[in-house]
């Protein structure tokens, strides 16, 4: 995963995801405010830029204080197919099992995935 940091970059993915609305609200929240000076510590990550399949949003890992707390520990994705989603879950470090966490979009097919990958690593989902 990529973490998008260049002003120009967050510019062009706020303009794609309007075009999405309201399937892509609650990751365009977070890249206005990251890419308007990110006073929440968050950071926007794509599979692939510009061509993404993946918008992951999170807070900055350094700024987690409790492993236990999923309010904290709060995801937003969007993605343009589930296997883009399903990946992201199976084999990247950019949601790790190590701590609770929630995780929120609008999408059809998100809490399916989750759990399907959950249920296949012996993981609890609430």
């Amino acid at each position: 995963m990529l973490i998008l940091r260049c002003s120009a970059q967050l510019q062009l993915l706020e303009e794609t995801l309007r075009k999405s609305l309201p399937t892509t609200l609650p990751v365009l929240g977070t890249v206005m405010t990251v890419a308007r000076g990110n006073p929440a510590s968050h950071e926007v990550l794509v599979d692939s830029w510009p061509h993404f399949g993946i918008v992951l949003t999170r807070l900055r890992p350094e700024e987690h204080r409790d492993p236990r707390d999923y309010y904290i520990n709060q995801l937003t994705v969007f993605y343009r197919d589930k296997g883009a989603l399903q990946a992201l879950l199976e084999g990247t470090e950019a949601v790790t099992q190590a701590r609770a966490f929630q995780i929120l979009g609008m999408q059809d097919g998100l809490d399916e995935a989750v759990q399907e990958v959950a249920s296949a690593r012996g993981l609890k989902v609430e």
